[in-house]
């Protein structure tokens, strides 16, 4: 599949979370993943991780990536960057929904808490 319609593809969510696999596994993908999400205000993504880099670019909104003990705040237009197995959180710490795109390195996306245990998503992913 070469053009995605992606109005046309489906729509999961969590608590706080709307989510929209761009493109991944299901396109036949091994080494690339797209997600697209929009948290709520006050919303939150579960302390977790990856088998993989994650690259999160922030389209609007606020926010704070914590990590490794630390708090980074980020606004509208900025890049994350997460290394591999690297446990972390992004929160929408702003008042209007934070929209971001996550670029994974691998597909389907393994997602685990901090432990070790995976986590079961709502999507394809």
């Amino acid at each position: 599949m070469y053009v995605i319609q992606n109005s046309e593809l489906p729509r999961a969510a969590l608590p706080g979370i709307e989510h929209v696999t761009l493109a991944g596994s299901e396109n036949g993908l091994k080494n690339l993943s797209i997600w697209e999400q929009s948290i709520a205000p006050g919303g939150a993504t579960p302390p977790h991780r990856h088998d993989c880099e994650e690259v999160v670019l922030i389209r609007t909104g606020s926010g704070e990536l914590h990590v490794e003990g630390k708090v980074h705040r980020f606004g509208a237009n900025t890049t994350l960057v997460v290394p591999r197995n690297v446990p972390h959180q992004i929160i929408n710490s702003g008042n209007c929904p934070l929209e971001l795109v996550g670029v994974f390195a691998v597909s389907p996306v393994p997602v685990f808490f901090p432990d070790g245990q995976p986590i079961e998503l709502p999507w394809a992913s």
